[in-house]
Formats: structure tokens, C-alpha cells, sequence
């Protein structure tokens, strides 16, 4: 089981807040802190992370010993994060819908690539599974309803999907989502659910949550790996 805990803009333009954000998350079970690179990211805007910066939250993923990783929107983005040799990428919902070409840029980097397929409507996979590709089922509403999930999959083994990104309040469905044989789950993660700085905030796990979340899913996981 991997579990990505989805920082994103949850520092709410509080660069410092990133190390508490990467200590909860390590304290919380994650195997990933997740941040976006290229998004909103000016330097008068929220997400603004430059070498420095991102330099920075690498170190702070290394000394909690946690995995660092990022999304990324465009080809500065992509620029950047080279300098830095890190294992694995992701490809958000938006870029996959509106940017085919920087995302055939970010899997040719040849590194590990989480695809979330929020916004991908087509029946058939956008580019063939291989063993650097990792798809998560995803709908990219801020939170899901029950009826965004109405096609949710009955068993992730038999579907082409490797995980769940969840954008649903509370950690029920990424529960299910294991049971069904998720071996991927990202979760957006926060220290506050009432802060109303972006809307992420109020769909995401605190750490209570997420640390319950990553206690009952590996158990859930351990039980069916071992025929339950």
C-alpha cells in the first residue's frame, strides 16, 4: 500500500507551514508528501515555489524520511524538478485533459508517474499501462457527492486502475477503495479543515483522520492479502 498525503496549496501561501505539513504527514503514516509545481505559482501568488523553495521541501521530506513528490503543470515545472532526480512524478486530472503533450513529457522523464483520470472520459486508457505508469481513479469535483461516484470500481484488480484519489469528506470511500483492491490512495491532507483560505481544505484528512485512514487500510490490505 502507498499512501500520498496531497499537500498541495493546504500551506495556504505559508511557506513555512510546509515543515508541519511534512511532519504531520510523516507522524500521520504517509509514504509521500505531495506538492504542485507550476500551479498558481507566481511569485505574488499562493503556490509561488522557486529552486530555493522546492530545494527546501526536499530537505525537509529527507530529514522526516518521508518521499517527496509533485505535480506538475507545465514546462518550467518540468525544468526544474529535473535538476533534482527525484523517483516518482504526477500528472494531474487538468494537465491530462488539456495538455497531452506535457504529459507525454513528464512520462518520458522515465520515472515512476501517478496519472489521475478526473477529468478522462474515453472508455480506453490515455497512454499504455506499464510498470512506470500508476492510474488513479479520480472525479474532479471539490468534494465529491455520493452521485459523482456512481461509477466508482467494484474490484480496482479488474479495472486498469492501480488507486484512488479521493476528493470525498472523510476517508470511508478511500476505505472501500481498498477493500475493492486499491493498492494507491492519495488523500488531501491539512491541519485545519475550517480554513477557508482554497477549497481544498475542507475535503481533506486532518491528521487524526489520515492516520486512521492508513491504520485501517493496511489492515484491510494485510486481511486480503492473505485470502479474507
Amino acid at each position: 500500500m502507498i499512501f500520498i498525503s496531497e499537500i498541495g496549496l493546504n500551506h495556504n501561501g505559508n511557506f513555512n507551514l510546509c515543515y508541519e505539513l511534512i511532519r504531520q504527514s510523516k507522524l500521520s503514516g504517509a509514504d509521500i508528501a505531495k506538492f504542485q509545481l507550476g500551479w498558481k505559482s507566481k511569485k505574488n501568488e499562493i503556490n509561488y515555489l522557486d529552486r530555493d523553495r522546492v530545494a527546501q521541501l526536499i530537505k525537509w521530506c529527507n530529514y522526516f524520511d518521508i518521499k517527496i513528490m509533485f505535480s506538475l503543470f507545465n514546462q518550467d515545472s518540468i525544468n526544474l524538478i529535473k535538476q533534482f532526480n527525484l523517483d516518482s512524478h504526477k500528472i494531474a486530472s487538468r494537465t491530462l485533459a488539456e495538455n497531452r503533450n506535457l504529459s507525454k513529457k513528464i512520462i518520458n522523464l522515465k520515472k515512476l508517474t501517478y496519472i489521475s483520470l478526473g477529468m478522462w472520459n474515453k472508455k480506453t486508457l490515455p497512454f499504455k499501462k506499464t510498470s512506470k505508469i500508476k492510474y488513479l481513479w479520480c472525479k474532479s469535483t471539490y468534494p465529491n457527492s455520493i452521485q459523482d461516484l456512481k461509477n466508482f470500481p467494484k474490484k480496482f484488480t479488474n479495472k486498469h486502475y492501480d488507486g484512488f484519489s479521493d476528493h470525498t469528506i472523510g476517508i470511508e470511500t478511500a476505505l472501500i477503495a481498498i477493500s475493492r483492491g486499491a493498492s494507491v490512495i492519495e488523500k488531501h491532507f491539512t491541519l485545519d479543515k475550517s480554513n477557508t483560505t482554497i477549497r481544498d481544505h475542507a475535503l481533506s484528512a486532518t491528521p487524526n483522520e489520515f492516520r486512521s485512514l492508513v491504520n485501517l487500510g493496511r489492515e484491510i490490505n494485510r486481511r486480503l492479502a492473505n485470502g479474507v
